[in-house]
């Protein structure tokens, strides 16, 4: 799609989308004279002044140095200087990751007001390659929800209906991109924390393989429990940064700046992306799931995965269904969820009031999923190593299936994005939906095989649902096969239509 800005250069209309294009073509249109930098940035901060306020997707904004910044990026591209592939082109950062002089907050009151010396590796890396900055997304506290909400900023809305959550924890980000108010996006995802706003807000997300992108330098933890210079991989079982954007192949340029070993590590080790496992569409042989009776799936997502399915066998892709052997759905999600807790047991929300809370609700329909996660929160070493063992047969069940098979296709939730609901007990929240009520817990269902097994997901728009709502399509493949799976999303993206801008945005 390209659009007229009439506010914009003569140069620069009808070349690309400075509303909605991809971070492709807008790097490529500032490193050829099409549009400074500083044009693009003050077009973003237009866009931002005009239809932020009922999106609020920032929790801080960045616009003098992000302006300042542009013109240096216009100064050096014209002394011939390029500083990498994101020279000039402004960007979002999730308020989870630290930023040197610009206030990181995550959502927390107590840091409300706290501005780091120093930038997380992610947002390092991203620097060095000539991003500019247009701010600090929003997120809830402790990117601990699947809706952004929090006291710091406030609520981040869906820009396809304001009424509804934007997803969470990247929920601001998502909401951003889908807005037209950068570029690309650095998230991060634990329980869905890429994948789930990126499906809600129908924009694309990449979790990438585990540790494949350095955590260092994000939060939690907090900067009084654990210092930021501390490398936290080792700990990590389940957690990812990663990229965000309007299309696949943004997710290929940004996860290719973020890639590979943190510091301490780079004396030894090297990353490269691995290239695709096929060259043709009609190649791949893929398996998928349209529904589980775990977590039976709205019927509205069912057909559009069902016509994701029927157009890849119309261009002679190989598709079977069903899971493969040795994985169950609901085994796989008792295990990452009580691991999830455990990864997060550290964190302050958790207090001994606030379990004993959860306790009380055993009896109660989803009291069984409530059990889980607090016998997670207070898992014994002896216990956790003994799920550590089942995460890693899950990775060898998905290994063995990967043998014969190039992905596995998926929904990213079982229902669409639902109206705002921020209920005080949070697993005990109940969800409206058209086809029945869910309990809030089932959100977090068709997220967890990917990240139980460390396995890369690339998540990108499919169709939408009869009310408009954007419904997404999980890529799943090989441990560190980063490369097919975002292989397989630019070719479905083709295939399929890929972005298209929520109504009233122009």
């Amino acid at each position: 799609m390209k659009r007229k800005i009439s506010s914009l250069p003569a140069k620069s209309r009808l070349t690309f989308d400075p509303d909605f294009g991809t971070a492709v073509s807008a790097a490529k249109a500032i490193r050829t004279g099409v549009i400074s930098s500083r044009e693009l940035t003050k077009h973003v901060f237009s866009r931002i002044r005009k239809h932020n306020e009922k999106i609020n997707a920032f929790v801080t904004l960045n616009e003098e140095e992000a302006l300042r910044q542009a013109r240096k990026a216009d100064r050096e591209l014209a002394a011939g200087k390029i500083r990498g592939p994101l020279h000039g082109l402004p960007i979002l950062i999730k308020d989870q990751f630290r930023t040197a002089g610009l206030r990181t907050t995550c959502g927390f009151t107590e840091l409300a007001d706290y501005v780091p010396d120093a930038n997380a590796v992610a947002v390092q890396r991203l620097l060095d390659a000539g991003a500019v900055i247009v701010g600090k997304t929003n997120t809830p506290i402790g990117a601990s929800d699947i809706q952004t909400y929090n006291k710091v900023a406030g609520t981040t809305n869906n820009p396809w209906d304001v009424t509804r959550t934007s997803g969470g924890s990247t929920g601001g980000g998502a909401a951003a991109l889908a807005a037209g108010f950068g570029f690309l996006e650095l998230g991060a995802d634990l329980a869905g924390s890429i994948r789930t706003p990126a499906n809600f807000c129908g924009v694309c997300g990449h979790k990438p393989s585990l540790n494949l992108v350095p955590a260092k330098g994000a939060i939690p933890p907090l900067p009084a429990q654990i210092p930021p210079t501390i490398n936290l991989a080792g700990l990590n079982d389940l957690a990812v940064a990663g990229p965000l954007a309007r299309s696949a192949r943004d997710l290929k340029l940004e996860l290719q700046i973020l890639a590979g070993p943190g510091p301490e590590d780079a004396v030894a080790y090297r990353w490269k992306l691995p290239a695709a496992r096929k060259a043709k569409l009609k190649d791949y042989k893929i398996g998928y799931v349209l529904t589980d009776p775990f977590c039976p799936v709205h019927p509205d997502i069912q057909a559009v995965m069902a016509r994701t399915v029927d157009a890849l066998g119309r261009e002679g892709v190989k598709m079977q269904e069903g899971w493969p052997n040795g994985i169950s759905f609901g085994d796989v999600f008792e295990t990452y969820f009580k691991l999830m807790a455990a990864y997060v047991s550290q964190s302050p929300l958790f207090t001994d009031a606030f379990i004993d809370a959860m306790k009380t609700l055993y009896d109660l329909p989803f009291g069984e999923t409530q059990r889980q996660y607090v016998e997670g929160l207070t898992l014994s070493h002896k216990a956790w190593g003994a799920l550590g063992v089942k995460r890693l047969l899950s990775r060898q069940a998905w290994h063995t299936y990967f043998e014969t098979f190039d992905a596995f296709l998926m929904p990213a939730n079982c229902i669409p994005a639902f109206a705002h609901n921020h209920g005080r007990n949070l697993w005990g929240r109940v969800l409206e939906s058209s086809d029945r009520p869910r309990y809030y817990v089932e959100t977090f269902k068709w997220i967890s095989p990917a990240t139980l097994a460390g396995l890369p997901v690339t998540l990108i728009p499919a169709g939408k649902t009869p009310d408009n709502l954007p419904v997404g399509l999980q890529i799943m493949g090989p441990f560190l096969e980063d490369g097919t799976t975002l292989d397989l999303a630019c070719k479905l993206e083709d295939l399929l239509g890929g972005f298209t801008a929520p109504p009233g945005l122009d």
